[in-house]
């Protein structure tokens, strides 16, 4: 008798548990993307999904079957605005362990099926793409967009190295080169937030330390055209002497794409909206791939040529250890995306560099040289969309005359013989009479 009564209000329980939860797969999150013609719907799965699907007019609408999966995640907060998509929600399924999803559509569109499994740092997914047979326009104009960017600044982010727990190099009187790279970092900050069409980005602001790794992240978030890391140099001897500047070398470079390849949630952020419209994972790393190692050998190669004219200048001020830009693994020149040098103002285990590197006003030179490059660097390639671009645009020309010299016309342009040089493509001081000359803006 107890047993019958126990089985019958185990049968009772167990109606009263809903089917959905004997499913063994969930609707974890839903996203919708548009780009262009093209409009991308994303299902998240916790485990792998199978699917099948039809179209139905009248409304036009998709019907995506979803066996072994649970209705019981809601639908209606993923409802993102879409030009196509009017709404996504559930229907009635084929039986109760399954669930069935209906996107509504505006207008006719033809869609593509596919899932994608999971990796480390996706779930497994259905993806839905949908080409949209009369996308608005005002969803194609990507520049028009982008229109209020032009004239902007250009960003320099400033690194002054170690920090906080690291004091860095320590000079023999006990000067620590944490402060020094700080003190000189701000003095060209100024110099820098002094001048119209630039801004400068202190990586660090006070006594702090701040992972290598993350330095060159910060660049990035704050939109950084250039990264200058400032450092002191340091031997175990105190004979050595000198400024130098440092560039990433080819194998760390190599190195650095690699990893940021196997990181696959940084392809959609160096694809843009390209990401969204791929069908595969493998074509999107491709083009990923590639797009990296175009701009990881672009920022190598203007990180040397802005080396060489920071060295120029800096020959003005101090003597340099090295007479060219130099190579080396270093953690925080490796964004692939934004030319970076590191600058060793001198050799703080140097008792006479030291000793120069406490006076202000040697700090402020070093500072001023280095400024003076950037500014040199940027006459002759500022970033699309910047003033200085715009400047650029306005090019002034003379026609040299009798009895003029290039130190004439620097005096007369108020810029430097060195820049008239530099936008003509002179090795030397000589002129010809008739010779047409750019002349940069100051």
């Amino acid at each position: 008798m107890m047993w019958r009564f126990l089985t019958t209000i185990l049968a009772i329980l167990a109606c009263c548990i809903s089917s959905k939860s004997l499913a063994t797969n969930t609707i974890h999150n839903v996203r919708i993307s548009e780009q262009g013609e093209m409009v991308r719907v994303v299902f998240e799965f916790p485990k792998p999904v199978k699917h099948t699907y039809f179209q139905l007019k009248n409304p036009e609408r998709l019907v995506i079957d979803l066996p072994n999966t649970s209705s019981a995640t809601p639908l209606k907060p993923f409802n993102a605005t879409s030009s196509l998509i009017k709404k996504v929600r559930y229907s009635t399924p084929k039986s109760k362990l399954d669930a069935r999803v209906v996107i509504e559509l505006h207008r006719s569109a033809k869609p593509n099926l596919f899932v994608l499994p999971a990796d480390a740092n996706n779930k497994n997914r259905l993806v839905v793409d949908f080409v949209d047979s009369n996308p608005p326009q005002t969803s194609v104009p990507v520049v028009t967009a982008q229109a209020p960017s032009s004239n902007r600044d250009i960003i320099i982010a400033i690194d002054a190295g170690h920090g906080g727990k690291d004091p860095g190099s320590i000079g023999p009187a006990g000067t620590y080169e944490k402060h020094i790279v700080l003190s000189a970092s701000k003095m060209l900050a100024d110099l820098i937030n002094n001048t119209e069409g630039m801004k400068a980005e202190l990586i660090r602001t006070g006594d702090y330390f701040v992972p290598l790794n993350r330095r060159p992240e910060i660049a990035r978030e704050r939109k950084a055209d250039l990264f200058v890391s400032i450092h002191a140099d340091a031997f175990h001897e105190p004979q050595p002497r000198g400024g130098s500047v440092w560039v990433l070398s080819m194998g760390r470079a190599d190195n650095e794409l690699g990893r940021w390849m196997e990181r696959t949630e940084r392809h959609s952020e160096l694809l843009g909206g390209a990401a969204e419209v791929i069908n595969d994972k493998a074509s999107e790393r491709y083009l990923a791939e590639t797009i990296l190692g175009l701009s990881m050998d672009h920022s190598m190669a203007s990180s040397y040529d802005l080396g060489e004219i920071v060295i120029g200048e800096m020959k003005g001020v101090t003597r340099m250890h090295k007479s060219r830009p130099q190579s080396a693994s270093l953690a925080v020149l490796t964004s692939p995306d934004i030319p970076s040098i590191l600058v060793e103002l001198g050799f703080i285990s140097n008792p006479q560099e030291e000793k120069n590197l406490n006076w202000a006003k040697h700090r402020r030179r070093l500072a001023s040289s280095i400024y003076d490059a950037i500014k040199t660097y940027f006459a002759q390639t500022p970033p699309d969309g910047t003033l200085w671009a715009s400047r650029g645009r306005q090019i002034r020309t003379h026609k040299v005359r009798s009895g003029e010299s290039l130190s004439l016309l620097a005096q007369r342009y108020n810029v430097s013989v060195r820049n008239i040089k530099i936008a003509n493509n002179l090795s030397s001081d000589n002129v010809r009479i008739g010779q047409v000359l750019q002349i940069p803006r100051s």
